[in-house]
């Protein structure tokens, strides 16, 4: 019975693929089309395990694989095979970031800062790191401590993640068939109520400055749209003493509508 010392020679089978490898590398990188095509096919479950571990982002699987894989084309074009590294080691890291600058360039709905995006997402994995460690939603100060930020700077993010994806308007926002609700029936809308509300309660205040006989002229011109002879006949005067009536209440309104700020 005999016993080897020493380091482990690699088994004929994993040295001649070494070689058989290193060799196509050679090659494609003296400009061989058809080295760095197979190279390319030799490692694309490589790229496609990679591109997996992201499916549940959102993003279809079909553009991440792309991505993945113009990653795996630029490993292959830089990896120097005498460098006497297995190639996966290099590759997997240049497939990765990669994928990391599309979701960090391409994938935001409305241009982020860049700093920020990477911000954002760091505190997106913190969240979902502490939830599970916690059993609960972390607090801000929990996140700040652990991404090694301000709590103004993961309020920030957080809110720049509302920025990673746009949705229209027109998409459906619960209900079905044709009268189904959508987003844009939930926005809300400039509402003038609410400024005349506050007009009228400010005209009201002005109008205790004028007797009841000026404030009822002004309702029936103002408000039921008379002419100032059919509120004369209903009054029982002429046409010309309304004309009167309604000059001067309106100058004492407006005049106290500039004593009114000064009283406050």
């Amino acid at each position: 019975m005999t016993c080897s010392t020493g380091a482990a020679r690699p088994r004929p089978l994993l040295a001649e693929r070494n070689r058989s490898e290193n060799d196509l590398f050679r090659r494609s990188r003296d400009g061989d089309e058809r080295a760095r095509e197979e190279l390319t096919a030799r490692f694309t479950p490589l790229a496609r395990s990679l591109a997996l571990r992201y499916q549940r982002s959102g993003e279809p699987l079909d553009d991440l694989l792309q991505v993945a894989l113009l990653g795996l084309v630029k490993a292959v074009d830089r990896f120097d095979p005498d460098r006497e590294i297995a190639f996966s080691s290099y590759a997997v890291p240049t497939i990765l970031g990669e994928v990391k600058r599309y979701f960090r360039d391409r994938t935001w709905a409305v241009r982020v800062p860049r700093g920020l995006q990477e911000l954002s997402m760091r505190v997106d994995r913190a969240i979902g790191a502490l939830s599970e460690q916690l059993h609960r939603q972390p607090s801000v100060n929990e996140i700040a401590a652990a991404v090694a930020a301000t709590e103004e700077d993961v309020l920030e993010a957080l809110q720049a993640g509302g920025a990673y994806r746009a949705v229209s308007f027109e998409a459906p926002a619960g209900g079905s068939g044709e009268d189904a609700a959508t987003l844009a029936d939930s926005v809300g809308v400039r509402e003038d109520g609410f400024d005349r509300a506050e007009e009228r309660a400010t005209l009201d205040a002005l109008l205790d400055c004028v007797g009841a006989r000026e404030r009822e002229v002004l309702r029936m011109r103002f408000e039921q749209d008379m002419t100032q002879a059919e509120i004369g006949a209903a009054v029982g005067v002429s046409q010309m003493q309304i004309s009167r009536i309604i000059r001067q209440a309106l100058q004492r309104l407006r005049e106290e509508a500039k004593l009114a700020p000064q009283r406050a």
